[in-house]
């Protein structure tokens, strides 16, 4: 699948499947991107098969999340070794789907989301939960929820040691609230992603990239205003002068508080004097 088609079926996915996402198919169509020749289907089979193996393994134990981590774990990690890529964090690989199940290395979003996927397959109750700075997954029972590391082979965790992670990862300065426990959309697991890729993008000023990345976050959350002045930024770099200060545009009649607002003002004008001088 070509660039351009990849991004067509991942608007249709979207359009058409806003309220069950699948995330492994829209994961993929983001490798798709990156990897014009990838076909997915062995992929999704894959995890179909890892699914199978965990309900074997699972038996009769679905009442309990405990029971439910274990059989998840154990083939996910014990089985098949996923990993956190610890050496290299912020190798863009860690976010696709495809290299991750291939060289079972990730980060905490992209394990997760294979975590969440098999267990999907496998109709067991998993979900997202977005910690700051460190995504986790959720097994939750009326009775209770277990919280689940992906990143360090499928760690159990307390809320305790969830506010140790938070306290840690920010040095002290943000504490956890009971809200950052809450499951999380899969469209809101796929935004981390794509977040996470955009940042690398940005930083690495691999701007043709960062723009494939920030055109699916703006198709995901069309009204936050943030991604539009940051796909404008990098259509200027990119020298799309155009469509630049229409999303720079669209930000500032959109955001009459934002911090930033004068340097964008400033910068929307130089634009737009440089479309002038070019006729």
């Amino acid at each position: 699948m070509n660039p351009a088609g990849s991004r067509q079926e991942f608007a249709r996915l979207i359009r058409l499947n806003a309220d069950r996402l699948d995330l492994a198919r829209a994961a993929l169509l983001v490798a798709a991107e990156e990897y014009p020749l990838l076909d997915p289907r062995p992929y999704l089979d894959r995890l179909d098969k890892w699914a199978y193996r965990v309900v074997e393994t699972l038996g009769g134990g679905r009442g309990d999340p405990l029971a439910t981590v274990a059989a998840l774990n154990h083939v996910l990690f014990d089985e098949e070794r996923l990993r956190g890529n610890i050496k290299d964090y912020y190798d863009p690989r860690n976010s696709f789907v495809n290299e991750v199940m291939d060289r079972r290395l990730g980060i905490p979003i992209s394990l997760s989301l294979v975590y969440l996927e098999v267990a999907r397959r496998a109709d067991l109750p998993v979900a997202g939960v977005g910690l700051p700075g460190h995504f986790i997954v959720g097994v939750k029972t009326p009775a209770r929820t277990v919280f689940v590391d992906p990143f360090h082979e499928g760690a159990v965790l307390t809320e305790k040691d969830c506010a140790g992670r938070v306290a840690k990862i920010f040095g002290g300065r943000m504490a956890l609230r009971p809200e950052h426990l809450e499951p999380v959309s899969p469209q809101s697991v796929l935004v981390r992603l794509l977040n996470n890729l955009k940042n690398i993008y940005v930083e690495s000023r691999s701007h043709a990239k960062a723009h494939a990345v920030i055109d699916k976050l703006v198709l995901l959350t069309p009204d936050d205003w943030a991604i539009v002045r940051d796909r404008g930024l990098v259509r200027f770099n990119m020298k799309q002068f155009k469509s630049a200060l229409a999303d720079l545009e669209s930000y500032l009649n959109n955001t009459a508080e934002a911090p930033d607002r004068s340097a964008i003002l400033k910068l929307s004008k130089s634009i737009a004097r440089t479309i002038e001088k070019k006729g």
